[in-house]
């Protein structure tokens, strides 16, 4: 009787400790800091480069357990920029076309979606990244899975993550240039793949 009646106790106090403490202490959740975060762009063609950026208007990432569970990002399309050009005149021309049906078509367009379906534990590479991102990007109302390697620390009520991500625009329908839809460009080609250098910072 005593041993059941102490049993009984020690269960009691610890429903109560998990009910105090909302048994939740391992669950967070990070809202992208917006503008703390940055993406950088580069495209490549037969004659050079360009570089840019694109800001994340919103975000936010699940944790549990020290791990992301899910998570989404949306990407503010109209804020395209160009870094490499100095000529305003050449920069603001390059922007436009990018913005222009030819490409993003932004008009119609005004943001692009990254839902975050998978994320895995690695053994830490090289390059310091500690978790395969698996995904589904949306551009143009296209959606394709991606997936990268990622390094992302996590410090109390802040999360930090990077990633270098390389996606093929063709398989988003962005053709202009493209030697997967036009035959004899030349100099004039433009590579499909498109680098994406991500900094993403979140906090609770």
């Amino acid at each position: 009787m005593k041993k059941n009646l102490l049993a009984t106790l020690a269960l009691g106090l610890t429903a109560l400790f998990t009910f105090a403490t909302g048994g939740d202490e391992e669950k967070q959740s990070f809202t992208v800091d917006a503008k703390s975060s940055k993406i950088e762009w580069r495209g490549e063609k037969v004659t050079g480069h360009h570089t840019g950026t694109v800001n994340i208007s919103k975000g936010m990432m699940n944790v549990e357990n020290g791990v992301i569970t899910n998570g989404n990002f949306t990407i503010d399309m109209t804020t395209i920029q160009n870094t490499d050009l100095e000529d305003e005149g050449m920069k603001n021309k390059l922007v436009g076309h990018l913005k222009s049906d030819d490409f993003f078509s932004v008009s119609t367009h005004k943001t692009a979606n990254f839902n975050l379906t998978s994320f895995e534990p690695m053994d830490t590479d090289e390059n310091g990244n500690n978790y395969m991102v698996k995904g589904e990007l949306t551009i143009k109302g296209i959606t394709n899975e991606i997936s990268f390697p990622a390094n992302v620390k996590i410090d109390g009520d802040q999360m930090v993550a990077k990633a270098d991500v390389t996606f093929d625009r063709s398989k988003w329908n962005v053709r202009y240039g493209s030697g997967s839809f036009f035959d004899s460009l030349g100099d004039n080609m433009i590579y499909d793949d498109v680098e994406i250098t991500l900094n993403i910072i979140g906090k609770v």
